[in-house]
């Protein structure tokens, strides 16, 4: 019983752990992507305004998803 404690906290020790990695901020594109990107989005979504949308394709869980 003491062994599943140990494991458990030092499970939960590193998870808190890792969880604190990385940088957090605003989400900015490189230098290098800036001078690539357009401003031409005209809807917002990458597509011209009144394009027809895709049709839909079938798929297995479709019948439990309706």
């Amino acid at each position: 019983m003491a062994y599943a404690r140990t494991v458990f906290g030092l499970l939960a020790v590193a998870v808190f752990a890792l969880g604190g990695c990385g940088v957090r901020g605003s989400l900015e594109t490189p230098p290098e992507a800036k001078s690539e990107a357009t401003a031409e989005a005209n809807s917002g979504q990458g597509k011209p305004e009144g394009a027809a949308p895709k049709p839909h394709k079938g798929f297995i869980l479709d019948g439990l998803l309706r």
